[in-house]
């Protein structure tokens, strides 16, 4: 059987050297991490890691939870992409993600409870941030490490959180529809609860005010990050006197549903109603009409994250509480440049 001892005569390195690099030391520099673990995939050296886990007290594993159960998250590629940034920086440090959802709110406040007093992981990622949310306030209360994925609206000084300026995306996208002539402009959204969700709205509200042009309260729909709930609102704007000529989504996913159904009533994007989106996932650019959309890189959502709370569980320095993501807009052929 391959030992530590083995290792060390192989690379040139002592023991107590590949006992760090197998504990991952941020004192121990990049190049030797890659010689020594290079000779450990070489001679098959596997760490018996539950015991070395056992002795500093450490899983070597974080919880990453949902924002609603699997069925409904993992239908919207965002997760599944955010997901790729947290596993990557995860494997290259060599931690483990614990996936948890829930049905119900009280489902999955119960397993994060499960998660941290159980001590099944060093820390949390939040995925999602919302108002008044009950594992924010546990999370704070048992001084538990934890990263999210977007802003908190309370404590937004005090939480680590990795986010995109989504007033100012918000904004740029709803003004960039302005610009070309657009003056009816719908926002449809996820959940009003969500504070993606509130920021998104806030920056589409501001550039309609900064253009005169009045918010009306009837063109501001919410519904789920789902195909369905796009077709859903849609139902809802064909319903008013007045119809938009331009829509801004806060989700790709949601206007999937949005085309198709326009579609079903015989309307076109972008000749009918023009469309303008959030996300840039892989299908934004493969639909009909393709969408102009911001992209705000997921992947590096989830990198950001997974930097961020390996730090914090390693006792190590965090320079910022809030980490900005910046976004582009992906001009293509949802939204109509009008004379």
């Amino acid at each position: 059987m391959v030992t530590i001892k083995d290792i060390a005569k192989a690379t040139g390195c002592s023991p107590s050297t590949v006992s760090r690099v197998i504990a991952n030391n941020s004192r121990i520099s990049e190049k030797t991490k890659q010689k020594v673990r290079k000779a450990m995939q070489d001679l098959g050296y596997h760490p018996n890691l539950t015991a070395r886990n056992l002795v500093v007290q450490s899983t070597k594993t974080i919880g990453v939870i949902m924002p609603s159960s699997a069925d409904k998250s993992l239908q919207n590629p965002f997760f599944a992409e955010v997901l790729r940034g947290i596993g990557s920086y995860f494997h290259q440090e060599q931690f483990s993600i614990l996936l948890s959802t829930g049905q119900t709110e009280q489902e999955k406040f119960k397993e994060v409870e499960r998660m941290v007093l159980g001590k099944y992981v060093d820390g949390i990622i939040l995925l999602y941030s919302r108002l008044n949310d009950p594992i924010i306030d546990f999370l704070k209360e048992k001084d538990f490490p934890f990263v999210i994925v977007g802003k908190p609206l309370e404590y937004k000084n005090e939480i680590v959180h990795v986010d995109n300026d989504n007033i100012k995306a918000g904004k740029d996208i709803t003004a960039y529809l302005i610009e070309n002539g657009h003056r009816r402009i719908s926002f449809i959204g996820g959940a009003a609860d969500l504070v993606v969700t509130i920021d998104r709205q806030k920056g589409y509200e501001m550039a309609l005010k900064e253009a005169a042009i009045p918010v009306l309260k009837e063109y501001a729909l919410h519904t789920e990050f789902l195909k369905s709930g796009g077709r859903e609102a849609v139902e809802q704007i064909l319903k008013l006197e007045v119809k938009p000529d331009a829509i801004v989504v806060s989700d790709d996913l949601i206007s999937v549903g949005v085309i198709s159904m326009l579609e079903e009533y015989g309307l076109k994007v972008p000749e009918d109603i023009s469309l303008a989106s959030f996300n840039n996932i892989y299908f934004s650019e493969i639909i009909k009409p393709a969408l102009t959309t911001v992209d705000i890189q997921i992947y590096q959502l989830g990198v950001e994250s997974a930097k961020a709370i390996i730090k914090m569980c390693m006792n190590q320095k965090l320079t910022r509480k809030r980490i900005i993501i910046p976004h582009d807009i992906v001009y293509r052929e949802s939204a109509r440049l009008k004379k």
